[in-house]
């Protein structure tokens, strides 16, 4: 029995379910929601390559917009403990920025050697000669992308709910709703506007920087300690060095996104290698900055973790209250972290493209939508995060701990594969590169391994058991796909084509125009052709075989007869009877009448027995099947 507060959710998807199936099967439905077609070749129009900072605000929205609930993924872990614990969001934020520091370092390393572009899939599969390594990467991406989408809107929506508490017991249904928002806008190929989408996230640093100065500027007035600031160094009752890393590796979240720029440096004005550099030093510093500032003011403020209310909007509203700048401040938390989610409607489908076109994930994913995305793969995005923010009920706390072994698994095979590539290709300062993405493999491995203990029985070995999973399926779609390529290989020289001796058979109902017409096509073809009749009685058996005779008997007629009222049973001993007797075709061509109606809705006032026959006998005979339509003019 579905639980009460997962049927709203689950009669959203059933609705956009539906909305699917009726735009693919409405054109002018879906040229309204979804637009025109476009050219291919518009996919290869020449756009102007973005300046640095531009570049670095559209690519920013992943990482920068995780400020907004890092630091409280960390304290959430070491609420329990009481208000003297609140002092550890410091040392906990440090670290944190430590972190980031190096993974940018190293990244900035990934830059310099795949100037072309080079995520962790790519250096993997070039670095490593064990396929596995780099499908562990791309599952650890994909996964991580997933997750990307249901925190990020999860996030976003709890945002809001905490400035407007009406919404919150609706959080589920409202994060669902966004997802197929940013789906549709996705699906039209707005995302392509890139230039957009910067401003929110320049707007968002914005208001980030105007809450630390705020604050700043309060502590000048008031004293860097006030009656609210906990005691610093104090350590509670119950806290241990586990529980210390749980709250560091829940930080970390903190850190998405970095990979970002690394897979995009081809949109960066040339020098496009040194532009990305400068982007990735800039982001490193705004966004280190504005993890030490606003984590100062919580602990300045003494913010505690409330489910209810997040640690932004408590501290947006000690400062200034619930006037406009705090509506303003909420709404910006809220459309930078959708941003972040749309930014990742990019970078799945394309990941899964590049797997798939590589043949270990199917090869539709490879397909390009009317508006040239890869839009198999947003929908196959789309439903996963949207069972993601059902099953976790839109709680980012309860996400997370899913989220950060995805991408240090990524970021550890990323860096192990830039070391194993600089001791190959050496170059200039190839012994300083090396280290540096030695440090980045050591320290993050670490960080994994922290992230992978510390979170296991809170959800993380969903990731563990996950992350193999699909692996063995991309194994597994691998050698079907070379299984069908080595069975269908021909021999230029051994394989020629050849005529054979064909049997055609008409499958009709009765004689009438849609019969007329299909047998005049199977008599064109030359081949040897009989029409077959199921009948359920002797009296129709017999009724048909004189309408036969009274037409002039076109072709050879074969009446069956069907004593449970089945067409697939006759037919199929009939089959069976030819496979056998002496003297049997090559080939039996089995053709099928079916009238197609003008309306739609006509579909529903007749059997479908035609596509039924079809369906069966391709997936039980091997026979060749054509549909000769007939097209109803009323």
């Amino acid at each position: 029995m579905v639980h009460s507060h997962l049927l709203h959710p689950l009669l959203v998807i059933a609705a956009v379910v539906a909305i699917l199936f009726a735009i693919s099967n409405f054109s002018s439905l879906k040229r309204i929601i979804i637009g025109r077609p476009m050219r291919t070749k518009e996919l290869y129009a020449k756009h102007n390559k973005l300046f640095w900072f531009m570049a670095l605000l559209v690519l920013a929205a992943d990482l920068y917009s995780s400020v907004a609930y890092g630091p409280e993924a960390g304290m959430t872990e070491l609420a329990s403990l009481g208000s003297d614990v609140k002092w550890l969001i410091l040392p906990i934020t440090i670290a944190t920025v430590i972190l980031l520091g190096i993974l940018i370092a190293s990244y900035i390393m990934g830059v310099m050697a795949y100037p072309n572009g080079g995520g962790a899939y790519t250096i993997a599969k070039e670095n490593f000669d064990k396929p596995w390594v780099s499908l562990i990467a791309s599952s650890a991406l994909l996964v991580d992308y997933v997750l990307t989408v249901a925190v990020s809107v999860s996030a976003g929506v709890q945002a809001v709910a905490s400035a407007y508490p009406v919404i919150a017991p609706h959080a589920t249904t409202i994060s669902v709703l966004c997802v197929i928002v940013i789906l549709i806008v996705n699906l039209r190929g707005i995302s392509e506007s890139a230039t957009v989408f910067a401003w929110p996230t320049l707007f968002f640093m914005i208001c980030m920087g105007i809450l630390i100065l705020t604050g700043i500027s309060d502590q000048f007035q008031h004293g860097f300690v006030q009656p609210s600031t906990p005691p610093f160094g104090v350590m509670p009752k119950g806290l241990t060095t586990l529980l210390i890393l749980k709250a560091f590796s829940a930080a970390c979240s903190s850190l998405t996104g970095i990979e970002t720029i690394s897979n995009s440096v081809p949109v960066f004005r040339d020098p496009a290698t040194k532009n990305a550099v400068k982007a990735y030093i800039a982001l490193g510093l705004i966004t280190g900055a504005t993890l030490l500032g606003y984590s100062y003011e919580l602990y300045v403020k003494g913010i505690s973790v409330n489910p209810q209310n997040t640690m932004l909007s408590q501290l947006a509203g000690v400062y200034f209250g619930h006037s406009i700048v705090y509506q303003i401040m909420i709404w910006s938390t809220f459309i930078v972290l959708i941003l972040a989610a749309n930014s990742t409607f990019t970078g799945f489908p394309q990941l899964a493209a590049l797997v798939a076109s590589d043949g270990f994930l199917p090869r539709a994913l490879t397909v390009r939508g009317d508006r040239l995305g890869y839009s198999n793969g947003m929908l196959i995005l789309t439903a996963l995060a949207s069972l993601l923010i059902i099953g976790f009920e839109a709680r980012t706390e309860a996400l997370i701990p899913l989220y950060s072994i995805g991408v240090f698994v990524s970021f550890t095979i990323a860096q192990i594969g830039l070391v194993r590539r600089w001791i190959r290709v050496k170059g200039s300062y190839w012994k300083v590169k090396m280290s540096m993405n030695a440090i980045g493999a050591l320290t993050t491995i670490s960080v994994l391994i922290v992230v992978a203990s510390t979170k296991f029985t809170e959800g993380a070995w969903i990731v563990l058991i996950v992350l193999p999973a699909i692996i063995f399926g991309c194994l597994g779609i691998k050698r079907h796909y070379n299984q069908v390529a080595n069975e269908l290989r021909i021999d230029f020289e051994t394989h020629k084509p050849s005529s054979h001796h064909i049997l055609t058979i008409v499958l009709i109902s009765g004689i009438h125009r849609v019969v007329l017409n299909t047998i005049s096509f199977a008599q064109s073809l030359n081949t040897d052709v009989v029409a077959v009749y199921v009948g359920f009685n002797e009296q129709d058996i017999e009724r048909m075989e004189q309408k036969w005779e009274d037409w002039g008997s076109p072709c050879r007629l074969i009446t069956l007869k069907s004593e449970y009222r089945s067409l697939l049973g006759p037919i199929t001993r009939f089959l069976k009877r030819m496979e056998t007797k002496e003297g049997r075709p090559d080939h039996v061509h089995i053709i099928i009448p079916q009238f197609i109606p003008r309306k739609w809705w006509h579909y529903f006032l007749h059997n479908q027995s035609a596509l039924l026959l079809r369906a069966w006998l391709l997936r039980n005979k091997d026979v060749v099947i054509t549909t000769v339509p007939y097209h109803l003019q009323k």
